[in-house]
């Protein structure tokens, strides 16, 4: 590119015209002026500044392409006239303009800068002169003889707006030069509503250093930037970020300068190449280098500057926008000058001066063609910048253009905007394409935490935070990254974060991973991260590979030793007491009431009916029996019967033609209180006042046994059930068990934010307990349930409870899922590389990896499968609620000591009674034993003599059986 000095020498010293200040010879053709109303001749002056060297050599290559055209303007020849400007000061320019017009002068084109433009659009205005401008102006009233081909500004804003959304950019940080910046992007602000998300909106100074600017942004974590500066800003502005690790492969620029791609970009493709990478620099082109229109007018640009004796370098890349629309303009004049000479009067030339009040007849005229030519919808008329056209509706200003969108490094076009939006060339596959090329270049870092099974160290091996561990580790986390990286083709490594954190906002600052992501030390974060709104807000996650919830984690209380006669404790040892003395108090009274009324005085031979005794069945002993059979449910002397099967004889030896209903109205009120009491024995009394009695301890007995009975599964229950919580609600309606959670985790949050009243009343619970019930790491968290069993629960992520109920027997899961989230990776803001990811991490899920690795982590590796058999079902499994021998043994003991002790009895009572009959009979012991012991062990017969047998006549055995029968009562003889 030529230098700028060189290039002004030789513009000045270009044969045919000479420019420099007013008052010089203009060519050598006319030394002394040039004829006033000479329709031959036209005149065109440049008002361009020293660095504008692309701007006069597209005005002059422009204006000689006109006059070599013989279609257009063909008798007549323009003169360039180029004035460079030194310096903006409005007075001396004034002074030049209109000198210029004293000479006379078709039009006047520029210039650039905004405080020289209104002076001479002033000049312009009064003398109707046809002002052309290549640079927005904003306009306050109608003006008459203003040309502007530059695109409309509010229609670059709308541009902008629209290339933002489509890159879904919802926070960014806008980096402008000056005011005009703001006008520029003015659009982009109204389209950012109160309720998204902040935008932050900085200046770039004069300062040339831009790093403290940059480390600014680079500690707000923002990644998108758009930027609304110079574009010969740009390179040093990029190198400086480079410096402040602003330039990765996670951050994004958006240069609005339409000039941004003719900068050189080399130390782009060293960036690239490095490890870290380089940014995407998104930019905005009017010019298209490759089109048939600009190639042409670059060789008409490098043509007449070799007629002028110029060498000039000079690619298509690198035409700037304003040589661009300078040659455009030159055009759109000099097109509608020729079709304005079609027509009477053609146009001349006039001398004006600013002193006179006169102005040129011709200038209003011109631009009112200009602007009816270029209005017209029906024309297709393209220049380098694309179609000319003016809107009518819009003070004739240039919104209907179209803008490509290009890498600006690369100089690739990715797209194009135009009034109906924004248009990608590229489809979604061929863009992955290349965000795949671009990551199997990368070595992914991989941030993690020790916890398993996520992450756990090899045996004898050690890891050191902050460096690469791929050989020292192991798990789950490790075996999910391979699988990606396997699909996706990258390498990678992991490392533990420094403060052992998941990563929580504190003060306004992140710690953990997600700081090590938003310091971009990390590419991935892969452990057990929780998904939440305050991470997801900081950083990117990919969709979750595993889905979860709070659940709680319990260890049951140690169960108390099992007592054989638990049967004993529903009730305590005083009410036994209690109970044993209304037992022996009820058996009593029942013996004496017997005894003192005459109802319960029995003929003891039915056979007789005219006895001399009476018996007295209520002895102390069948009291006693009778309040045990009671106690016990057990017996009953009345079954009704059918009439007329409830009729019987009174007496077995009387006439049958006698019969007696003993189911009368009294024994039958009788007999249903006794089967609604479930009571009975083989006895019954009889007397109103002893069934009074039985009656009070039937009800007595009805109470206490039911009371018993349900006590006693209580107990039998509770001592089974160690579990004394069976959800969340329990633990917050009690005080007992303490309970808590991972500090600054995401189950921390999901208290502390939560709505719910009991989870509030649970964090208000476990915010101001001493000492605290947090714990900084879900280990330790397993370690105190199991240091304080019954006594403490652990809030933690259902997955992870799961693994540590599968190794630890003794821990229980209680209740269900509090909330539903997930675990994802995690990775820096706006990552370029989430939707490959994400799709992989899909991929694995629908191929069934995802579950073959949770498998092979919780249930295979490490014991996994070592609590399986004492899984159940709940807290309290239906194996733990079946009674063991240890509960109910007893019972049997009972049993076994009371038949042990009937088995003695029933051999005192055989040799009590052997020698019984001994004396009876007049026989040996030794002899009545010998029978007795025969009889009993002979399993034949069901009757038994009353005596043994002996030589005597049967007389007299009959005589003193009768006389042993009829032995005088005592009872009968006080009747008597």
């Amino acid at each position: 590119m030529l230098l700028l000095a060189v290039l002004v020498l030789a513009l000045t010293a270009a044969s045919g015209q000479d420019w420099g200040p007013a008052g010089q010879q203009w060519g050598a053709a006319a030394p002394n002026g040039y004829p006033a109303g000479d329709p031959s001749q036209l005149h065109l002056v440049g008002l361009f500044y020293e660095d504008e060297w692309q701007e006069i050599m597209a005005f002059r290559a422009a204006i000689d392409r006109v006059n070599m055209d013989k279609l257009v303007l063909p008798d007549v020849t323009l003169v360039p006239v180029v004035e460079v400007l030194t310096s903006t000061d409005s007075f001396s320019l004034s002074k030049r303009v209109c000198n210029l017009t004293a000479q006379g002068v078709a039009a006047i084109f520029g210039p650039s800068k905004k405080e020289n433009i209104n002076i001479v659009s002033s000049i312009c205005e009064t003398l109707n002169i046809p002002h052309v401008l290549t640079t927005y102006t904003a306009v306050r009233k109608p003006t008459k003889c203003r040309v502007n081909l530059a695109p409309d500004r509010p229609s670059i804003s709308k541009a902008i707006v629209d290339l933002l959304e489509d890159m879904a950019w919802k926070t960014f940080t806008i980096i402008y030069e000056d005011d005009e910046g703001l006008f520029r992007l003015q659009e982009v602000l109204k389209a950012h509503g109160p309720g998204d998300d902040p935008i932050t909106v900085r200046r770039l100074g004069e300062d040339l250093d831009y790093r403290p600017l940059l480390k600014e942004i680079q500690n707000s974590t923002e990644t998108r930037v758009i930027l609304d500066v110079a574009a010969d800003k740009l390179v040093d502005l990029f190198r400086q970020a480079r410096q402040v690790n602003m330039m990765g492969d996670y951050i994004s620029y958006l240069a609005t300068s339409l000039d941004a791609h003719t900068e050189n970009f080399a130390d782009f493709e060293e960036w690239r190449s490095e490890e870290r990478g380089a940014s995407n620099v998104t930019g905005l082109r009017l010019v298209d280098p490759y089109s048939a229109e600009t190639q042409n007018a670059l060789q008409d640009w490098l043509f007449s500057e070799r007629l002028r004796g110029n060498t000039v370098t000079l690619t298509a890349s690198e035409i700037k926008t304003s040589a661009a629309l300078v040659n455009d303009a030159v055009h759109v004049l000099a097109r509608s000058l020729h079709m304005l000479n079609q027509t009477e009067p053609a146009v001349a030339e006039q001398p004006l001066t600013c002193d006179a009040v006169t102005p040129w007849f011709h200038g209003e005229r011109i631009v009112t063609y200009t602007h009816a030519r270029y209005s017209n919808p029906d024309l297709e008329e393209r220049g380098m910048t694309g179609p000319l056209s003016l809107d009518p509706d819009n003070d004739f200003r240039r919104t209907n253009f179209s803008l490509t969108l290009i890498d600006t490094v690369l100089g690739n076009a990715t797209g194009v905007w135009n009034a109906s939006g924004v248009h990608l060339f590229r489809s979604v596959e061929e863009m992955e394409t290349a965000t795949k090329e671009m990551l199997a270049k990368k070595v992914m870092r991989v941030v993690s935490k020790i916890g398993a099974p996520y992450l756990m160290l090899k045996d004898n091996y050690t890891a050191e935070p902050g460096h690469s561990n791929n050989d020292a580790l192991r798990g789950y986390s490790l075996d999910l990254i391979d699988a990606i990286a396997e699909k996706l083709k990258f390498r990678y490594e992991f490392y533990l974060v420094q403060d052992g954190q998941y990563g929580s906002l504190k003060n306004g600052m992140w710690n953990g991973l997600i700081k090590d992501l938003l310091d971009r030390k990390a590419d991935l974060g892969l452990c057990d991260l929780t998904i939440t709104y305050d991470r997801e807000r900081a950083v990117d996650f990919t969709m979750p590979f595993m889905t979860l919830g709070i659940s709680i984690l319990y260890s049951p209380p140690e169960p108390k030793p099992k007592n054989r006669f638990s049967f004993l404790e529903p009730l305590e040892m005083q009410v036994w007491i209690y109970m044993a003395f209304a037992y022996v108090a009820v058996s009593i009274m029942l013996f004496v009431l017997a005894r003192t009324t005459p109802n319960e005085w029995d003929n003891p031979h039915p056979c007789d009916p005219d006895p001399d005794e009476l018996e007295n069945t209520f002895t102390l002993i069948n009291s006693l029996w009778f309040a045990m059979g009671s106690f016990l449910q057990q017996g009953c002397d009345f079954l009704p019967k059918i009439s007329p099967y409830e009729w019987e004889p009174s007496s077995p030896s009387e006439d049958e033609t006698v019969l007696e209903f003993t189911l009368n109205l009294a024994n039958a009120i009788w007999h249903n209180v006794g089967s609604i009491m479930q009571q009975g024995s083989d006895i019954a009394p009889k007397a109103p006042s002893t069934r009074l009695v039985a009656g009070m301890w039937w009800f007595f007995t009805l109470i206490m046994i039911s009371s018993y009975t349900a006590n006693l599964a209580a107990f039998l229950t509770d001592a089974l059930d160690t579990t004394t919580i069976t959800g969340a609600k329990d633990l917050a309606m009690q005080n007992k068990i303490r309970y808590g959670c991972l500090k600054g985790g995401s189950t921390m949050s999901f208290f502390q934010n939560s709505n719910f009243s009991d989870y509030q009343r649970m964090w208000d619970f476990m915010s101001n307990e001493k000492p605290t019930v947090f714990t900084d790491s879900n280990p330790k968290g397993v370690e105190r349930v199991l240091q304080n069993k019954g006594d403490y629960a652990f809030f933690m992520e259902s997955t992870s409870i799961e693994y540590e109920t599968a190794r630890k027997c003794e821990l229980r899961q209680v209740g269900g899922l509090l909330d539903s989230k997930g675990y994802g990776i995690a990775m820096p803001r706006n990552s370029p590389y989430r939707t490959l990811i994400s799709g992989a991490v899909l991929k694995l899920q629908e191929e069934g990896d995802l579950t073959r690795l949770k498998q092979k982590w919780w249930r295979e590796e490490d014991d996994g499968s070592r609590c399986e058999s004492l899984q159940t079902d709940g807290p309290s499994g239906t194996q733990s609620m079946k009674l063991g021998l240890d509960n109910v043994g007893g019972v049997f003991l009972v049993l076994m000591w009371g038949c042990i002790a009937a088995f003695f009895m029933a051999i005192f009572e055989f040799l009590w009674n052997t020698r019984t009959v001994a004396i009876e009979n007049k026989i040996s012991v030794k002899e009545a034993l010998k029978r007795e012991f025969m009889f009993a062990i002979r399993c034949s017969g069901t009757t038994k003599p009353v005596r043994h047998k002996t030589p005597t006549s049967s007389t007299g055995s009959r005589s003193s059986l009768s006389q042993s029968s009829r032995a005088p009562s005592m009872a009968k003889s006080v009747a008597k």
